[in-house]
């Protein structure tokens, strides 16, 4: 059982309704601090903040808290622009829940501070007057005249009647994409290469083929820059342009292999990677460019071998 024993207070007291204090959907720290502020003084400017600071409500209680007030009518807030252009946020808070267009009549009749009671901390500085019309930074080029001789790393000046390396031909870009559309099918580690990045590898690949470089040196250079080691090559696009990047003079003309000379994969000279090792690529018709594992000097696949075309 429960007993209570209440004693009015005879001075130094305030009065609120029932439903205030069991509001169902106030947390006791909106009570708190509601009840709190309305037991000020007539007169008492002391923002929710402070209020919650001497009520030891902390900041993640006193967001919630404030917010519920606000969101039952408990609490209104507007900010305006004050004498001197400085911004003050009104805060109203009352026994009963209030409407907007309540709330509003009420803060109209509040005077605002004046901008003399303003901090110092806050109060606008006067702006510095502009002297000349404004002119936007350079973007480029160089500064009028000459770069003083102690300046370091000074940028290097563009060379001037340097030629443009000719574009390729109609035929060379045709064979060109014709030879990317290929790159994927040459390893498991060029399989996803990014579609926006076609173009760019098909420039890349002109050059070569400009060059003098056939298709069948092309491939064999990207095959021999793939790693040997097992590591995934996670940025093919990246690796291919980095492979094709630079572009090497063209192949002296050699004469074509006797049936008595080594095999290819006994010539001196880059090693393939150790999964790609020994492997040779068919000289038969294909569609895309076949690699398979000779047993002797035969130069087509078993598939070719089988089925011979006429």
């Amino acid at each position: 059982m429960i007993y209570r024993h209440h004693i009015a207070p005879p001075r130094a007291f305030t009065q609120f309704s029932h439903d205030l204090i069991r509001h169902p959907r106030l947390s006791s720290d909106a009570v708190r601090l509601l009840t709190w502020q309305l037991s000020l003084p007539e007169g008492a400017r002391e923002p929710l903040s402070r209020t919650a600071e001497r009520a030891n409500i902390g900041a993640t209680a006193f967001t919630r808290a404030k917010r519920q007030l606000k969101d039952e009518g408990f609490v209104h807030e507007r900010r305006l622009q004050g004498p001197g252009g400085h911004w003050v946020t009104q805060q109203l808070v009352s026994s009963v829940p209030l409407v907007a267009a309540e709330a509003a009549k009420i803060l109209a009749r509040m005077p605002v501070a004046p901008a003399s009671s303003v901090s110092p901390q806050v109060a606008p500085s006067p702006p510095s007057p502009t002297v000349g019309d404004p002119t936007p930074p350079p973007t480029d080029g160089y500064p009028n005249g000459d770069i003083p001789e102690n300046t370091p790393n000074r940028p290097p000046k563009p060379p001037t009647g340097t030629p443009a390396s000719p574009e390729p031909s109609p035929e060379t870009l045709a064979a060109a994409t014709t030879l990317v559309a290929a790159y994927p099918t040459l390893s498991p580690d060029l399989r996803h290469i990014p579609h926006p990045m076609r173009a760019e590898l098909t420039a890349l690949t002109a050059r070569w083929l400009e060059a003098g470089h056939p298709p069948t040196v092309v491939r064999m250079h990207i095959l021999r820059g793939l790693p040997d080691d097992g590591t995934p090559v996670h940025r093919p696009g990246g690796l291919l342009r980095h492979l094709l990047r630079e572009v090497p003079p063209p192949p002296a003309t050699t004469p074509a292999p006797s049936p008595t000379s080594p095999s290819p994969d006994r010539t001196p000279g880059p090693r393939l990677s150790a999964r790609l090792t020994g492997t040779r690529e068919c000289e038969g018709r294909h569609i895309q460019p076949r690699l398979f594992r000779p047993v002797g000097d035969e130069n087509l696949c078993p598939a070719c071998t089988a089925f011979p075309v006429r």
